[in-house]
């Protein structure tokens, strides 16, 4: 399936996520993506990015706004260091959250995407353009046990060689096998995966079991 990027500062969002998908984005399928909502807090002193607060801030937002109509799709983390490098922390210097909200309006309904972008400085970015986000599973309801430090860990202890990427992605893909949300922890080559409710870590997508035979479509990220 063809990728479809998101919108306002599309090179660093492109850069950051690389991996779900928003549909009606690049006009092939809606001519509406020039809506753009965009709203920003500034908060003046630098602070460390708390994973799962981003994520309840930012769905508490969504709540507030949409009530149950909304769906989770993706929290996305850009590391200060590659993840093979020495010296390599967890803490995140920036963070994406992903969501998508549905409005009935007449006989149909209005449905867009939307960016929640936090860095350590206190801002946060909040974007939205009209569209659909594709290839993964809501994880409004997904009982996710294994937070973003204990993953990240069990990718540190792990024996296998690191990606060299900065990027870990929280995400349930779509694919042939229904699984568990994962913490993925790498690029489009190479990748770690940490099922966030058993903490099991594999280095393939195990939406597409490769001992089943299972390969990814050409040209998607995992």
């Amino acid at each position: 399936m063809k990728k479809f990027r998101l919108f306002l500062m599309i090179a660093l969002f492109a850069l950051v996520l690389g991996l779900g998908s928003c549909t009606g984005c690049n006009g092939e399928a809606t001519q509406e993506e020039a809506t753009t909502d965009t709203t920003e807090t500034v908060v003046n002193t630098t602070v460390a990015l708390d994973v799962e607060h981003a994520i309840a801030m930012d769905r508490q937002a969504m709540y507030l706004k949409f009530g149950g109509d909304y769906r989770w799709f993706e929290t996305d983390i850009l590391l200060p260091k590659f993840l093979d490098d020495e010296n390599v922390t967890s803490d995140p210097v920036m963070l994406v959250n992903i969501f998508q909200s549905i409005v009935e309006k007449g006989n149909g309904a209005d449905t867009w995407v939307w960016k929640f972008q936090h860095f350590t400085d206190g801002t946060v970015l909040t974007d939205s353009i009209q569209g659909f986000w594709i290839e993964n599973m809501p994880l409004n309801d997904e009982a996710l046990k294994v937070k973003y430090t204990e993953a990240y860990d069990k990718i540190m202890q792990v024996n296998s060689p690191k990606p060299h990427s900065k990027h870990v992605t929280l995400r349930n893909p779509v694919g042939p096998i229904r699984i568990n949300t994962q913490w993925i922890f790498g690029n489009i080559q190479e990748q770690l995966w940490v099922d966030a409710v058993t903490g099991d870590v594999k280095n393939s997508n195990p939406a597409f079991p490769e001992e089943k035979g299972f390969k990814m479509p050409l040209g998607e990220w995992p």
